[in-house]
């Protein structure tokens, strides 16, 4: 007979991902978008990644750039070239990026510009001033995480990928929306519905429980233990948190256990094992029935106050080769599977970085970065807003020392809504999922192809 304190220790990780009520309960609130399999993947850049020297002027302004970022300035001739002009300026990417180019050539990868959280429309002079609402913690690690993942610092600690699950139509809704691949799920938590824990390798074992082998003693204990029965309110709702944990962890079993392996390189390190994890699981989820799901990858480790160039696995040379391979092998793999027109991937990250180099070969923390969406649904091979100049002091520089901390001009939020709103997030229903969008006349950008 298996005893209830042998599973509690296996499944304590993924029941602390579960909880809240489920969300079937709830009302249509509007139309259905479509009701044909969508997903949103979110590969988030832990540390603040530079964006500087992701997407990068080659055009007059690189002489600026060149001059601001003196020893962090990448060499015009070693940049990979992006076709044409966009945003009124030409352009290339890291080096270490150059397998993306050929996603961007075909129109199916764009970068949106100068992103990060706004409370209302800002400019630089504003912001160095303090003439207008600034967002809470800027340049904080832990607090811009949250943030760019949806808190909205009125006693909410929600993602606005969580909220917006909730809030679409009951067509749209089904189990396993709002998943995450580790510990972190602020992006994907909601209200008061469930975030599923889904690992690399599954959640196949807990303890000696095999849950694809259901009919297994050790299953079957597993099982009745989350059907117990307690009066007392706590007991009850570990019951049932743990209960949502073992039904999320037995799906996915199954579903892995189906799914067929890429064909595609992922790269061996942990990045490419999730996304490849992930590739793999998709078109079986689809072929269940699921109709929207929401995936949070959080990965890396970019916050390089030094050496941020060079060979060592922390460099951002080094991990945006990871990025790149695994990227291109995720979307290689969504064309193989049927999935071209279902799956957009956005790669975010907490804050962007000084355009004015630290004293270690490095940068430091700022404001507004560059992000990138990929996919058959992004209207790609363009640059989405207004790039910003990388003078130092200069019209966009909100930073008194002219450091180079760009002020954003597109907002997080709106950033979210368009990818919610292709989700199935009626636009009547914005302001509930991201309230700071009442200060903005413009809710969307053009992300995606109409």
């Amino acid at each position: 007979m298996i005893g209830r304190r042998q599973f509690i220790g296996g499944g304590a990780a993924a029941a602390a991902l579960a909880g809240g009520t489920s969300l079937l309960g709830l009302s249509d609130r509007s139309q259905a978008a479509g009701e044909e399999y969508r997903a949103l993947v979110v590969v988030f850049l832990t540390g603040g990644s530079d964006g500087n020297n992701m997407l990068v002027p080659t055009d007059g302004m690189y002489g600026d750039y060149q001059l601001a970022r003196a020893n962090l300035a990448l060499p015009k001739a070693s940049l990979a070239t992006l076709p044409g002009s966009a945003a009124g300026h030409t352009f290339g990417l890291h080096p270490s990026l150059a397998p993306l180019v050929p996603l961007y050539s075909q129109q199916r990868l764009g970068f949106i510009a100068n992103v990060g959280p706004l409370v209302v429309p800002t400019t630089a002079t504003q912001a160095r001033n303090n003439a207008v609402d600034l967002p809470p913690f800027l340049l904080s690690h832990s607090d811009q995480v949250a943030i760019q993942q949806g808190w909205t610092v009125r006693d909410d600690t929600s993602g606005w990928a969580g909220r917006a699950l909730e809030l679409l139509p009951s067509t749209l809704r089904n189990p396993l929306a709002a998943v995450t691949m580790d510990s972190s799920r602020t992006l994907v938590l909601g209200k008061r519905s469930p975030v599923s824990f889904m690992p690399k390798d599954g959640a196949r074992y807990w303890g000696p429980a095999d849950l694809a082998h259901p009919e297994s003693a050790a299953a079957q204990s597993i099982n009745r233990m989350a059907q117990w029965q307690f009066a007392n309110a706590y007991e009850a709702e570990y019951v049932r948190t743990f209960g949502y944990a073992v039904s999320d962890a037995t799906r996915i079993t199954k579903a892995l256990e189906s799914a067929q392996a890429p064909a595609a390189d992922f790269g061996d390190n942990e990045l490419g094992q999730r996304l490849r994890a992930l590739a793999s699981v998709m078109p079986v989820f689809k072929a269940q029935g699921l109709r929207r799901q929401v995936f949070l990858v959080q990965w890396g480790q970019f916050d390089t106050h030094t050496n941020q160039r060079g060979n060592g696995p922390t460099t951002q040379d080094a991990q945006f080769v990871e990025v790149a391979k695994a990227l291109a092998a995720f979307d290689e793999t969504h064309r193989a599977n049927g999935l071209d027109n279902n799956v957009v991937t956005l790669m975010m990250s907490d804050f962007g970085r000084t355009v004015r180099p630290g004293s270690g070969g490095g940068s430091e923390h700022a404001w507004g970065n560059h992000w990138l969406a990929l996919g058959g649904p992004v209207a790609g091979g363009t640059v989405h807003g207004r790039f910003p100049s990388p003078v130092l002091g200069g019209v966009d520089d909100g930073d008194p020392g002219r450091n180079g901390r760009h002020v954003p001009t597109i907002a997080t939020d709106q950033v979210g809504a368009t990818l919610m709103n292709w989700m199935g997030l009626p636009p009547s229903l914005y302001h509930e999922v991201f309230p700071d969008l009442v200060n903005f006349p413009t809710k969307t950008v053009p992300l995606l192809r109409a």
